[in-house]
């Protein structure tokens, strides 16, 4: 063998040598699978526990909003219409209140329909300008940036034209 040849060998034993073994790699590809799996089922996990806890949190808040609903109907089985507009008042406040410290906000209905956030139920003959939303049958909301319900509203459509009457 020349010296030229010795040294491919040798380099070939390096490299079978550097290569691990076939069940080797197999096994790691087995755990690194298995690791991964494990992974995915914890993350699933854990996401559902945050539901849970955000789940939680938005309940232990709405239930003395429902202590105050509860306390404004035993008013009204007494007929003290006075206590039970202060306590429909009251929980309108409180749920209002609460929906807003989640981020919830009314949309805007003033001036022009935005098919966006406006559901358009009735386009109405009005003085008002064409495309004006003159009437809101239903408030909508927003979570953020996203629509959550929009607004139910009636548009103004041009004044309508009286027929001319032959005289």
């Amino acid at each position: 063998m020349t010296d030229e040849q010795v040294q491919q060998h040798q380099e070939t034993e390096h490299a079978e040598q550097q290569q691990p073994e076939p069940e080797v790699q197999d096994d790691r590809l087995l755990r690194l699978a298995a690791d991964f799996e494990n992974y995915k089922k914890r993350a699933a996990r854990e996401r559902q526990e945050y539901v849970a806890l955000a789940n939680e949190r938005l309940i232990a808040e709405l239930i003395p909003i429902l202590d105050d609903l509860e306390r404004a109907l035993s008013a009204a089985e007494d007929h003290q219409e006075a206590q039970l507009e202060e306590g429909v008042r009251l929980v309108h406040r409180s749920l209002a209140g609460l929906l807003e410290r989640h981020g919830v906000t009314p949309i805007e209905t003033d001036g022009k329909f935005d098919p966006h956030v406006h559901e358009a139920l009735l386009s109405q003959p009005s003085e008002a300008e064409e495309g004006a939303v003159i009437d809101v049958v239903q408030k909508g909301y927003r979570l953020g940036e996203r629509i959550v319900r929009p607004a139910r509203v009636v548009v103004a459509a041009p004044p309508q034209e009286e027929p001319a009457g032959d005289a």
